[in-house]
């Protein structure tokens, strides 16, 4: 049962991730790529986005069982398996040109700033962070690394596997943001950016809410409220 749990999720998470992003494989059509079927009419792109993204959850759930924390090497090389085989040359390693969120009013810092702001991002997540609430954190640790934007491109995704690395370290299952809910998820971000968290860490907890629920109701026993 756990491993039927795992596989759907995995499955899921990976579909939804990349689709937020604008992979156009279906659900149906990431579970054929998984096992190791090429789908006619996708590019290879697509493709290595769907295989290296449960790489990526595999790595994430490693590093949970040996009690990692999070760090700057954990991120780049999360990262790295995120765009092997797409971009190799910016794989794990942050952006040497400026970029912008398409669509975002929130403007990432320049490059020269990266470091520098990567630098107060974990001293606050070994700091202040730690005081808050699991769900709080995690969602945070997403809209305040996805606001730097240190990587040219897989910030999202990286954002997405940070936030249930979090989660997933406190005993909480694993969250899934729905593509259905691509824009309120880009609204909340924006409003994060610019400095209302609230309404970030309400889409967050309700989504941990419906993970609590699908668990729930695959065992058989009441979901928490």
């Amino acid at each position: 049962m756990v491993k039927n749990l795992r596989d759907d999720l995995v499955l899921r998470w990976t579909y939804h991730s990349n689709a937020i992003e604008g992979n156009t494989l279906t659900l149906m059509e990431t579970k054929v790529v998984l096992e190791g079927i090429t789908v006619g009419g996708k590019s290879l792109r697509e493709h290595f986005e769907a295989v290296n993204h449960v790489e990526a959850i595999g790595y994430l759930e490693d590093c949970i069982r040996q009690h990692q924390p999070l760090s700057e090497r954990l991120i780049k090389e999360m990262h790295q398996l995120i765009l092997t085989k797409i971009d190799n040359d910016n794989a794990g390693s942050y952006h040497k040109v400026d970029v912008l969120i398409a669509g975002a009013s929130h403007r990432p810092p320049s490059h020269l700033q990266v470091e520098e702001e990567m630098a107060a991002f974990f001293r606050w997540y070994q700091g202040e962070a730690q005081t808050l609430h699991p769900v709080v954190r995690a969602a945070l640790v997403h809209s305040r690394f996805v606001n730097i934007h240190p990587f040219t491109d897989g910030n999202g995704r990286t954002s997405r596997l940070l936030l249930n690395f979090e989660l997933m370290k406190a005993g909480f299952p694993p969250v899934i943001i729905e593509v259905g809910q691509r824009l309120a998820y880009y609204q909340a971000l924006d409003q994060a950016a610019a400095g209302d968290e609230a309404s970030f860490v309400e889409l967050i907890a309700e989504a941990a809410k419906r993970a609590f629920a699908n668990y729930c109701f695959v065992l058989g026993i009441k979901a928490p409220e």
